[in-house]
């Protein structure tokens, strides 16, 4: 996963370059233009997203046990925050490796996801005695 940290900007240089040798300065100019549509593509995702978690209480899911039927190891803390449209509760030193978070739904079942790097580790259901 790290990798792409490093594949994703040598791969825009690559298509620059083959745009300038294939159309000159007209091609840099489109290869320019399709990288950054293509950044504003994901930064309005981002704020959509965020602006939906941001209406929501933070650490509340509708349902615990739905979200943890859903999640995947590997997913971004970006993508469980789309897909539970609130920000986790933190429950983990701000700025540490493993971050945890936690989100409740009203029956006090709650899923505490661990994240990595920003990626899903490890996930736990927990669901209240009868």
């Amino acid at each position: 996963m790290q990798f792409q940290k490093i594949l994703i900007p040598i791969a825009s240089v690559v298509l620059v370059v083959a745009a300038y040798r294939a159309y000159g300065w007209a091609g840099v100019a489109a290869a320019v233009g399709a990288l950054v549509m293509w950044m504003l593509l994901h930064f309005t995702r981002m704020l959509q997203i965020l602006k939906r978690a941001a209406n929501r209480p933070v650490g509340y899911v509708e349902s615990a046990v739905m979200l943890n039927a859903k999640l995947q190891s590997g997913a971004t803390l970006l993508h469980v925050v789309a897909m539970t449209r609130s920000l986790g509760e933190l429950l983990s030193p701000k700025d540490t490796q493993p971050e945890r978070f936690r989100w409740t739904d009203a029956s006090q079942s709650h899923v505490t996801c661990e994240f990595v790097a920003g990626r899903l580790k490890a996930w736990e259901l927990h669901r209240p005695a009868p």
